[in-house]
């Protein structure tokens, strides 16, 4: 009876997941165009990926992404909660603005980047131009606002920044976790003459390392797979190939040059790679997340 009732999960987590998670591991030894029948290839996709020129850069572009959004999202989230968290008016106003962000489709975040971004008349360039006249004055300086989107020096920079718009999901746990401090530490830190700064590093931040170990882990899995901004805002990786991210080379090579063996198999590289990564994070850091009630893990 009791798998009666769990048949219609089973039969979705095979029809949905496990079959095409078990197909894709078999395809991935294959050469296979969706046009013919598969034809066993056994590691010649994976060879030819160590030599694959796009394969790395997608590596590298990836990576700078991940380096650079990753730990910024998570200051400016921190740093947001510390706001919220204290005694301000129409506090409640602020938090739910700074949480909207996170809340917009990603497609539409994306298409309203883009006119952000525009070198012409963007409202960021519009913004930095004055700062850029200022600059000109000085003897030898020629200030001017970046293309974002159009330079390969600035389009990862510009989706880092974007990354930190939707931050407000983060805040909200941090906020969260600020909350649930016991007041007594503060009070007792007070007592020992502590700064804010001491209060911050030694109570704050040991207090909520939980959440910031959580944040850490779910923020690296999502930067390392990241697509829709490239996707939408850049071509599919342009200026050149500078935002040719993993998973956008990865799409290209299943959805636009029909090479799903290939693909299958830079699929499960990115899987084995952000398992390694997990348990490095886990091994790295997890002795410095405490846990009240259960010691130190």
């Amino acid at each position: 009876m009791g798998l009666f009732f769990v048949s219609p999960y089973l039969i979705g987590f095979t029809l949905f997941m496990a079959g095409p998670l078990i197909a894709s591991f078999c395809f991935s030894f294959t050469r296979y165009d969706i046009f013919n029948p598969p034809k066993w290839n056994a590691l010649n996709n994976f060879a030819e990926l160590a030599h694959d020129r796009l394969f790395l850069v997608s590596i590298g572009n990836t990576a700078f992404y991940t380096l650079f959004s990753v730990p910024l999202g998570m200051a400016v989230a921190f740093a947001l909660a510390l706001l919220l968290n204290r005694k301000l008016a129409a506090r409640p106003v602020f938090r739910t603005l700074f949480f909207l962000p996170s809340i917009v489709p990603l497609v539409a975040s994306a298409v309203l980047w883009v006119w952000v971004f525009n070198s012409q008349y963007g409202y960021l360039n519009w913004a930095l131009r004055p700062v850029c006249d200022l600059l000109s004055l000085l003897p030898g300086v020629d200030a001017r606002p970046p293309n974002w989107l159009q330079s390969p020096s600035w389009a990862k920079p510009a989706l880092v920044i974007m990354s930190v718009w939707g931050v407000g999901g983060t805040m909200v746990l941090y906020l969260a976790a600020l909350q649930d401090v016991p007041k007594t530490l503060y009070e007792v830190a007070d007592l020992d003459g502590a700064s804010a700064w001491q209060k911050v590093r030694h109570v704050t931040l040991p207090m909520i390392s939980p959440i910031l170990f959580f944040t850490l882990v779910m923020g690296l899995i999502a930067a390392l797979q990241v697509f829709t901004q490239a996707y939408i805002m850049t071509k599919g990786g342009q200026p050149g190939v500078s935002t040719l991210f993993y998973c956008l080379y990865l799409f290209q090579n299943a959805f636009e040059y029909f090479r799903l063996g290939y693909a299958s198999a830079m699929a499960w590289i990115l899987f084995v790679f952000i398992a390694v990564i997990t348990v490095i994070v886990f091994k790295a850091t997890g002795r410095f997340v405490y846990y009240e009630g259960g010691g130190d893990e």
